[in-house]
């Protein structure tokens, strides 16, 4: 059987390591190993923040909701479980986008709540 060598496939592999590697500083552009050690860490801390991102987000919504219902004399965790006792199923980030775009609908939640929470 004829000797197959790996010409093509190691040019396109290095090729795009390469191409993701462009416009880093110095030789991590060029070279391909340093370039390639650039780009799995990149790759790594990629992954990372797309996880990461989930909790940001998370935890801006939680302290929107948070300054939003202070004012009505309700802390945050009295709020979400005056919501679970009215059975209202509304997530995080539709109750912080209520808060900011529609202040009386909100406000007329928050007081539905106080309502129902035991004293």
């Amino acid at each position: 059987m004829a000797r197959v060598k790996g010409a093509i496939m190691t040019r396109k592999r290095r090729k795009k390591v390469l191409g993701l590697a462009s416009g880093y500083w110095g030789a991590k552009s060029k070279h391909f190993k340093m370039a390639n050690q650039a780009v799995m860490k990149s790759l790594t801390y990629a992954y990372v923040g797309r996880k990461r991102k989930k909790r940001d987000f998370r935890q801006l919504w939680i302290t929107r909701i948070n300054a939003a219902v202070r004012p009505h004399g309700i802390n945050y965790s009295r709020f979400i479980y005056g919501l679970k006792l009215l059975n209202i199923d509304m997530n995080r980030k539709m109750l912080s986008e209520m808060a900011i775009n529609d202040s009386a609908a909100f406000d007329a939640l928050v007081e539905q709540v106080k309502a129902a929470l035991p004293q």
